[in-house]
């Protein structure tokens, strides 16, 4: 277990330059960064009803509340106009909920980490976390009903995203997916499946997407990136409570399970590698997962109408998916084109990518695939 005073003490200059550099580029002149120490957090921590972790754990990453503004009005262009600003290798988070495909380039997210959107009829949330790498689309109603609207908090809990919802203020934790302190403490966020890709990939397969557009309401310098090396560098710049040497702390993991300890982490590379991975989670949870690009990985629930299970493996010389039963060709939406199954589909299930620590410091015992 890593001790925090030790952490705080070690990382206390790069912290202190992260602020530095994040308030320059991002926050608007008129407001007061350094406000909130550590006092007033405490004492606003404290006004918070009920809790879920322990308070002392979430800290503040220097930007007051709002002072990374969310989008909560966003305009898109088309691919066509995008191109004006986008770049092949760029990456971008992409949606698509009943035929509405949206695409979120990173960055225009870095400099907002959240979007509020309406995307297929249904209220979601766009959410990214720089100091993680985590990617994250949440449905915005909520199990009582409420359809929620999010802002950044400029606090941190193990170094991940914590959000707070406009309606109750209460924080909510980017990778718990759950409400940590307020009124709506233990209340949980419905993840969606979403694709991480590059420019290049995006808009050859989804050409008539809509793309957020640079047209924010806010000037930033988008194309630039205010954390600079942090991606590649061994740096981790706020305190965790856990740190787990098996991977690099920077490796890219999809993450899978949590519910009842259970939890697994694939590294991206062994799943692009392998284009096609069929893994048994629990005694009766089996899952696939298949990569046909670059960072783009999908999840499948590999029953086929909840009863029969089928296994997949890569058709180099096609480019697509078989099962190994029938043959069937099957594409990247989890649909089979051709053979005894064609017309069938598998669900699409969602799950957690970002870096090694932190996936590691919020499922300690997390297994590792091994290729």
């Amino acid at each position: 277990m890593f001790r925090f005073t030790r952490f705080l003490t070690v990382t206390m200059s790069i912290a202190i330059i992260a602020v530095v550099m994040i308030t320059v580029f991002i926050l608007p002149t008129n407001v007061n960064y350094f406000s909130i120490n550590s006092q007033n957090l405490n004492s606003e921590l404290q006004s918070l009803n009920k809790s879920i972790v322990p308070l002392d754990q979430i800290v503040s990453g220097g930007p007051p509340p709002d002072g990374i503004p969310s989008l909560d009005d966003p305009e898109f262009v088309l691919v066509e106009d995008a191109e004006n600003f986008m770049s092949e290798s760029d990456l971008i988070l992409g949606v698509n909920i009943n035929g509405d495909v949206r695409a979120y380039p990173l960055q225009i997210l870095v400099w907002h980490e959240i979007v509020n959107d309406i995307v297929g009829g249904n209220p979601i949330v766009v959410t990214y976390c720089p100091l993680c790498f985590t990617n994250q689309i949440f449905n915005r109603t909520i199990t009582d009903g409420q359809t929620l609207e999010f802002g950044t908090s400029g606090k941190l809990y193990n170094s991940n995203l914590v959000m707070y919802d406009r309606n109750t203020d209460s924080l909510w934790s980017q990778a718990m997916a759950q409400s940590i302190a307020g009124e709506l403490s233990g209340m949980k966020l419905e993840r969606m499946p979403f694709d991480l890709i590059t420019w290049k990939d995006w808009k050859k397969i989804y050409p008539d997407s809509k793309v957020l557009s640079l047209d924010t309401g806010h000037s930033r310098p988008y194309g630039a990136d205010p954390y600079g090396d942090y991606y590649t560098s061994p740096d981790i710049l706020f305190p965790i409570s856990n740190i787990d040497h098996r991977l690099g702390v920077k490796e890219i993991v999809i993450g899978l399970g949590g519910e009842k300890g259970i939890a697994k982490a694939y590294k991206m590379e062994d799943i692009e590698d392998l284009k096609v991975i069929n893994d048994k989670l629990t005694e009766n949870s089996y899952v696939t997962l298949w990569s046909a690009f670059p960072y783009m990985v999908r999840l499948f629930d590999p029953f086929l109408d909840g009863k029969t299970l089928l296994t997949f493996h890569y058709d180099e010389r096609k480019n697509v998916f078989r099962d190994d039963q029938t043959g069937s060709e099957w594409n990247f939406d989890g649909k089979s084109t051709a053979g005894q199954l064609s017309g069938s589909s598998l669900m699409r299930m969602p799950f957690d990518q970002g870096f090694w620590f932190e996936w590691s410091t919020f499922h300690p015992n997390t297994e590792v695939y091994k290729n």
